[in-house]
């Protein structure tokens, strides 16, 4: 049986390879990428850990949009 899955759109994030432990988030009003490690982590200051896990979707952390889905790793 052939493989019919379609291949991942360009800057989806899909194409990333995943783990059982990535969570995905998706940005609210007010957000910034430290309220979000904040809340995951424990601690703000490791926001650039979801920056690095993003940059195929982010180019300046400080630059996150609403409805944007973020993956947490």
């Amino acid at each position: 049986m052939a493989d019919t899955k379609q291949p991942a759109a360009p800057g989806s994030g899909a194409d990333k390879p995943e783990n059982a432990y990535t969570q995905w988030y998706e940005v609210k009003a007010g957000d910034t990428l430290w309220k979000i490690a904040k809340a995951h982590y424990g601690d703000g200051s490791l926001y650039p850990e979801i920056f690095k896990a993003n940059q195929d979707v982010l180019t300046d952390p400080d630059k996150i949009k609403v409805g944007q889905r973020l993956r947490i790793p």
